[in-house]
């Protein structure tokens, strides 16, 4: 006779989850979550499924999720596969006229297609657009060395509120326009960060390849305070590539976002261990309550 103990077990452990996360289920009915979803981040065909399927889970149990996903893997591939060459001013890339045809290319239709697809999968609704759509937004140049490289100075969130009431799903490529109709390269968690301020949306999710930010003992901090990241910037504990997505992070709380967590996309269901567990994932960042 076949032993089934085990699957019941697995299935009431699965059903004391479900019934642990229903004041989680409460808290985020109706709000707003922006999720940044990295080039590294999307890994494999099996990762991107997961992703999806959490996603939809979002939408179903009331979240209104906006995605904005980066794919600097797949731009450098592409412009690889081109015969384009790369030139960089202090660690960045100049995006010239010809890499800026590729990068839209590759993430408003490539990678943006591919996040849609993924979530339709599931059972879920959505539609992929860049910050040119509906002048979602509107940047100046970041730096004229730079070429087409562009930094937010208006986003226009109305077209994002109208998908939210049909149930949509917006999947967003940070491509942004000028003001004389340009097109810019915008990084991806700067991009987040403005279009999560503009929705004054509850959280703002930057899922990274790392676990969270660290202290000085190296331990990833569970919550911190704007004052304290500065602090932490200031005596070099926080450093590197984590600089620029503390400052996004600074920067959407300031412009209205309740809360950012920064956490590790590799991790399997991270958002949903954020938003969904007592314990959560990354680092979350908040103001002064």
């Amino acid at each position: 006779m076949t032993d089934t103990r085990a699957t019941h077990d697995d299935w009431a452990a699965t059903a004391h989850t479900l019934s642990q996360a229903l004041p989680y289920f409460q808290r985020y009915a109706g709000a707003t979550v922006v999720i940044k979803l990295g080039g590294h981040a999307m890994g494999s065909d099996e990762a991107m499924r997961s992703f999806a399927r959490d996603i939809v889970l979002m939408r179903h149990v009331g979240v209104n999720p906006v995605i904005v996903h980066g794919g600097g893997p797949m731009i450098n591939a592409m412009l690889k596969a081109q015969g384009v060459e790369s030139t960089f001013v202090g660690g960045k890339r100049v995006t010239d006229a010809a890499t800026i045809e590729i990068v839209e290319m590759v993430l408003s239709g490539l990678v943006g297609k591919r996040i849609v697809q993924a979530i339709q999968a599931e059972g879920g609704q959505a539609v992929g657009i860049s910050g040119k759509d509906a002048r979602l937004m509107v940047c100046e140049q970041t730096d004229p060395a730079l070429g087409f490289v562009g930094t937010p100075v208006e986003c226009n969130p109305g077209f994002l509120t109208a998908l939210q009431s049909t149930r949509t799903i917006p999947v967003i490529a940070p491509i942004g326009t000028g003001r004389a109709g340009e097109t810019f390269n915008v990084n991806g968690d700067t991009a987040a960060g403005a279009i999560a301020a503009s929705l004054r949306a509850d959280r703002l999710l930057l899922l990274t390849d790392v676990s969270g930010v660290k202290g000085e003992d190296g331990e990833v901090i569970s919550e911190i305070t704007p004052e304290a990241i500065r602090a932490l910037t200031e005596d070099g504990t926080i450093s590197g590539g984590m600089i620029p997505k503390t400052q996004t992070a600074l920067d959407a709380i300031d412009g209205g976002v309740r809360a950012v967590v920064i956490l590790d996309g590799r991790v399997p269901h991270a958002a949903l261990l954020e938003l969904y567990t007592q314990g959560g994932a990354g680092t979350l960042i908040r103001g002064q309550r």
